[in-house]
């Protein structure tokens, strides 16, 4: 199929480039010229696994390309993919002003049977307003669906090439006939997948077709369930530690229990990003504004903000006084495989620190640019030796592979004192009581 893709950013880059893999020919198209250019030279903006492989392909083979023309574009192709961005307001509602502007570009210009597809994370019934809008503006045959990403940073082109499951929230046969072909490499298995040398064996991708209020629900309830989930295990963990209990042998309890399942449950110091504290508050104002009372997400959400305070009194427990010490900050990703740092827990770490007149040094293997633009007066070091050297303590932020293999003989006798606070509970805390390292945990 002929397809755009409006906004490459996360979401829609591996939307484009994942289409186009699986024998597609898609345009990506953004306003932003700087990331059109990179991309028309074959540069990713962003880091992710395995993206920059299936992009340069793609676009070698002629089945790829982008541009900021969206007008030019939409009369020439069969579906459009909105996935623009939708940050929070103010008040934590989702700012929908970029995918009205889309929708009515779209209506003014195409005058061809096209389906417009929703992938934006968006409110429910925002369906309903893009339909209304293309009557208003348009003059062409439409059709609207709603196709919400459970893409994962970090591992989204595998998610999107082996997905649990595929939702579209349809208004007609003929919507769900195109998504439905469209989808059929993925459901199928019909690709050469640049994750597995040899595709792990599994039966077909479940294919749900609902209503298009339904499919815009689900991925609001879904991310605000898995917020709920690692909440509930950080409470539990301040509890294990109270009662000299282990959070993750209870964690490790509780997964077993099939209704449950173990994964989320990890103790630490929150979630960040831009997906789950984003959508989070966004599903509490829909249901406000729908007069439901959603008072249990307000405090996933209030728990969630309390992790920052409780690693940071972890830390003022063991060194006492933090002014003139010098802090190692291991992390500045929300989480490791993607150099995304919005909403990224470091961020207010270490802002906190600065204005408690610590010294922070900083390492990420991916982030470090981006976290250079943001955070003044830290010294970014090139290695996670280089920002232990000299340190008073040391923090996990981000659990990456490379801080779980760091040579710990080095690490005690490069450390001023050897004291690591690990807010994600990469080590194991019996080996380390046998180094020599300070080290306190999450619900030890």
């Amino acid at each position: 199929m002929e397809i755009c893709v409006v906004g490459v950013g996360y979401v829609g880059l591996v939307t484009a480039a994942c289409f186009a893999h699986t024998g597609n020919t898609v345009v990506g198209v953004d306003d932003d010229q700087e990331k059109v250019g990179l991309l028309q030279r074959g540069e990713v903006p962003i880091y992710e696994p395995f993206l920059e492989e299936i992009v340069q392909k793609a676009m070698s083979e002629g089945r790829l390309q982008f541009t900021k023309n969206l007008e030019e574009v939409v009369r020439s192709c069969q579906v459009v993919f909105i996935c623009v961005g939708t940050p929070p307001l103010e008040h934590g509602e989702a700012d929908l002003s970029s995918v009205e502007v889309v929708v009515r570009r779209i209506a003014e210009v195409s005058d061809g049977d096209i389906l417009i597809v929703e992938k934006s994370t968006v409110p429910v019934q925002t369906g309903f307003w893009v339909e209304k809008t293309l009557r208003l503006y348009g003059h062409g045959g439409f059709h609207v669906a709603s196709n919400p990403e459970f893409l994962r940073e970090g591992t989204a082109v595998e998610d999107f090439l082996h997905p649990d499951r595929i939702v579209v929230g349809v208004t007609s046969q003929e919507a769900e006939q195109t998504l439905r072909s469209l989808y059929d490499p993925v459901v199928r298995g019909t690709f050469q997948c640049p994750v597995h040398q040899r595709c792990p064996d599994r039966v077909e991708v479940p294919f749900l077709v609902t209503d298009m209020a339904s499919a815009e629900l689900i991925k609001h309830a879904s991310n605000s369930f898995l917020a709920m989930k690692i909440s509930y295990i950080n409470l539990i963990a301040d509890l294990c530690e109270k009662v000299g209990a282990d959070a993750l042998m209870v964690a490790e309890g509780m997964g077993l229990d099939p209704r449950i399942g173990r994964s989320f449950l990890n103790a630490g110091i929150g979630f960040g990003g831009f997906c789950l504290p984003k959508d989070l508050q966004a599903f509490v104002r829909i249901g406000e504004k729908m007069g439901c009372d959603l008072t249990l997400l307000k405090e996933v959400e209030r728990i969630n903000e309390e992790r920052i305070n409780i690693i940071l009194r972890k830390l003022q427990d063991h060194i006492w006084i933090i002014r003139g010490k010098t802090i190692a900050v291991l992390g500045l990703s929300f989480k490791p495989n993607t150099d995304d740092i919005r909403f990224a827990p470091s961020l207010e770490i270490i802002r906190r620190l600065l204005k408690e007149g610590a010294s922070v040094k900083a390492y990420d293997p991916k982030a470090m640019s981006k976290a250079k633009r943001v955070l003044e007066s830290v010294d970014f070091c090139t290695d996670p030796y280089q920002a232990l050297d000299g340190a008073d303590a040391a923090m996990i932020v981000t659990e990456w592979d490379e801080f779980k293999q760091l040579d710990l003989v080095r690490v005690k006798e490069q450390m001023r004192r050897p004291l690591i606070i690990d807010g994600r509970n990469i080590f194991d805390r019996k080996l380390m009581e046998t180094t020599g390292i300070e080290y306190s945990g999450i619900g030890h």
